[in-house]
C-alpha cells in the first residue's frame, strides 16, 4: 500500500474541510454527542478532577456548542432555510431566520459561564452564520439581537461584546457579499470564526475598563470560546454543505430526467416521421400476393423496404440495411429512401445504386462503420422477370413450387457508402406461379439464431413447412417464431412475395 506523504495528508484534509467529500453527517452528530456527553461528565466531576478554570470553561462551552448542533439540525429543515440557501430571499424567510439566529445567540450568551464578572459564550455564533448564508442585513439583524440582550446584562465587558456581536454578524455579511453571494465553505467559515472570535477578544481587551482585570478575562477565555465557536461554526457549515450538496444533486438529477423526458419526445416525434417512409399500406400487384414486417430493435430503426409503382406493369422493390449508430443510420435510411423513391423511375437497378452511392459516399466515406447493404430490382408483373441488383445485402430466398426447393439469389460483396464509382452485377430471374420470394435483413437470422440450430436454417425450415399459406399469414408465421425466442437484438425487416 502506498504511503501518504504529509503533503497528501494536508490535500486531504483540505478537501474534506471544503465539503467535497461525501461523509454521513449522522457520524459528526454521534461524535459531537460523546464529545458533550464526555464534557458534562468532566463538569460534574470538576470538584474531584485537578481542572484549571480554562479547562473547566473549554468543557461547559463545548458542551453548549453540542447542544447548538442538535439546534442546527433542525433549522436546517426549515423551508426557510433552504430557500435563502437557494438564493430565494423574501421578507418572510429573512425575518424568520434573523430571529431563529437572533434566539440561538441569546442561547449563546444565557448558556455561557461568568469569568470574572465576563461571560464566556459561543453567543456570536449565531450572527456570523446568519450573514455567512444571507449577507449583511441577515447578519447585523440577528447580531442586533444577540447584542442587545448581552448589553442588557451589564458588566464592564458588555459594550465591547454587543459591539462584537453585531460586528461578526456584519463582517460575516460582507463575506457572504465577497463570495458572490454564495457561502464560503466549511474551511473559510471555519477560519473566519477563528478570526472572528480573536477580533473580539482584542476589543474587549483595548475597550474593557478596567485593563487588568480584561487582560486577565482575555487570557483565561481566548482558548476556550475560540475552540468553541470554531467547533459549532464547522458543524453549522458541514450541514449547509451538506444541503448545498443535496440541491446540487436534486437540481442535476431533475435537469437529467428533464432531457430524458426531451430525449424521449424527440425520439417519439423522429418514430413517427420515420414511420412515413414506410409504405402504409403495400400495392395492389394482381396475379401476385404481397406482405411485409418491420419491428425496430430501438426507438429508431434504419432497415426499411419499399415497394415503388415504377408503370402499369413494372415494379421497384428494395430492401436495405442501414449500418450504424441509430440517429446517423436512420437519417441515412431516410436520405436513401427518398432518393431510391425519386429516381427508380429514370434508371435501371444497377445504375440507380451506383447513382445513390456516389450522392451518399462523399458525406460518409471517412466513416467506415456508416453504410448500407441494398438490394434493388424491378419486377416486370407480366413476363414475371425480377432483374436485380446485389449491394452486399443478405441475400434473398426463393421457393420453387415445382421442384420443392428453396434456393438463394446472387449475392453481392460490395456495399454502399465508402467508395465511390463502384460497379455492380445485375442478375435475372424467372418466377412461376406458386413460386415465393422472400427478402429479409439479417436481424430476421439473428433473432431465429439459437444454441442448437442457425437462425437461417429455421427460416429455411418454418418456409418450407408453410409455403402453401398466404404471404400475410407466412409474415405472421414467422414473426410469432421470431418473437417467441426474444432475442430482437437488431432491426427486423421481412417482405415476402408469392406468385398466384
Amino acid at each position: 500500500m502506498p504511503k501518504i506523504t504529509p503533503k497528501e495528508r494536508l490535500l486531504l484534509l483540505k478537501d474534506y474541510l471544503r465539503g467535497d467529500e461525501e461523509v454521513p453527517i449522522m457520524y459528526i452528530h454521534a461524535i459531537m454527542a460523546i464529545i458533550g456527553s464526555v464534557s458534562v461528565l468532566l463538569i460534574m466531576q470538576f470538584n474531584e478532577l485537578p481542572l484549571s478554570h480554562m479547562q473547566h470553561t473549554l468543557l461547559v462551552l463545548v458542551e453548549k456548542a453540542c447542544v447548538i448542533v442538535v439546534i442546527a439540525y433542525v433549522i436546517s429543515r426549515l423551508p426557510s432555510f433552504s430557500e435563502v440557501l437557494q438564493g430565494k430571499f423574501t421578507l418572510k424567510n429573512q425575518a424568520i431566520l434573523i430571529l431563529v439566529f437572533g434566539a440561538i445567540s441569546i442561547f449563546g450568551t444565557h448558556s455561557g459561564i461568568d469569568i470574572f464578572g465576563a461571560m464566556a459564550n459561543v453567543r456570536d455564533l449565531g450572527p456570523m452564520v446568519a450573514g455567512l448564508i444571507g449577507g449583511p442585513v441577515m447578519g447585523v439583524g440577528s447580531g442586533l439581537i444577540g447584542g442587545l440582550y448581552r448589553l442588557s446584562l451589564g458588566g464592564f465587558t458588555a459594550v465591547p461584546c454587543a459591539i462584537s456581536t453585531i460586528l461578526s454578524g456584519f463582517l460575516a455579511g460582507l463575506v457572504y457579499i465577497i463570495n458572490k453571494r454564495r457561502f464560503v465553505g466549511i474551511l473559510w467559515a471555519v477560519v473566519f470564526a477563528v478570526l472572528m472570535e480573536g477580533l473580539h477578544l482584542l476589543i474587549a481587551l483595548f475597550t474593557a475598563k478596567p485593563y487588568a482585570k480584561a487582560l486577565i478575562v482575555v487570557e483565561e477565555l481566548t482558548i476556550p470560546v475560540i475552540v468553541a465557536n470554531a467547533m459549532g461554526i464547522f458543524i453549522f457549515a458541514f450541514i449547509i454543505s451538506n444541503l448545498l450538496r443535496e440541491k446540487e444533486t436534486e437540481r442535476e438529477r431533475d435537469l437529467y430526467f428533464d432531457e430524458l423526458e426531451r430525449k424521449k419526445h424527440e425520439l417519439e416525434v423522429a418514430n413517427k416521421i420515420q414511420k412515413t417512409f414506410l409504405p402504409s399500406e403495400l400495392p395492389d400487384i394482381p396475379g401476385y400476393d404481397i406482405a411485409a414486417l418491420n419491428i425496430p430493435s430501438q426507438e429508431l430503426g434504419s432497415d426499411f423496404y419499399d415497394f415503388i409503382q415504377l408503370s402499369h406493369d413494372k415494379i421497384g422493390i428494395v430492401i436495405a440495411d442501414v449500418a450504424g449508430e441509430s440517429f446517423p443510420a436512420s437519417l441515412l435510411m431516410a436520405i436513401s429512401r427518398t432518393i431510391i423513391r425519386g429516381e427508380a423511375k429514370n434508371q435501371d437497378p444497377s445504375h440507380l445504386l451506383r447513382y445513390l452511392n456516389n450522392l451518399i459516399s462523399v458525406d460518409i466515406g471517412s466513416e467506415p462503420e456508416i453504410f448500407i447493404t441494398i438490394l434493388y430490382g424491378e419486377l416486370n408483373t407480366k413476363s414475371k422477370c425480377f432483374n436485380y441488383v446485389n449491394a452486399a445485402h443478405t441475400p434473398p430466398l426463393i421457393f420453387r413450387k415445382e421442384s420443392g426447393t428453396l434456393t438463394e439469389l446472387a449475392s453481392g460483396n460490395k456495399s454502399l457508402g465508402n467508395l465511390g464509382n463502384i460497379e455492380l452485377e445485375d442478375h435475372e430471374i424467372e418466377i412461376e406461379s406458386g413460386d415465393i420470394l422472400l427478402f429479409y435483413t439479417d436481424g430476421v437470422i439473428k433473432a431465429l439464431d439459437k444454441q442448437d440450430s442457425s437462425g437461417i436454417k429455421i427460416l429455411r425450415e418454418v418456409i418450407l413447412e408453410n409455403h402453401e399459406l398466404s404471404s400475410k399469414k407466412l409474415v405472421k408465421v414467422i414473426k410469432n417464431r421470431v418473437l417467441s425466442f426474444e432475442t430482437n437484438i437488431d432491426d427486423m425487416v421481412l417482405a415476402v412475395l408469392k406468385v398466384d
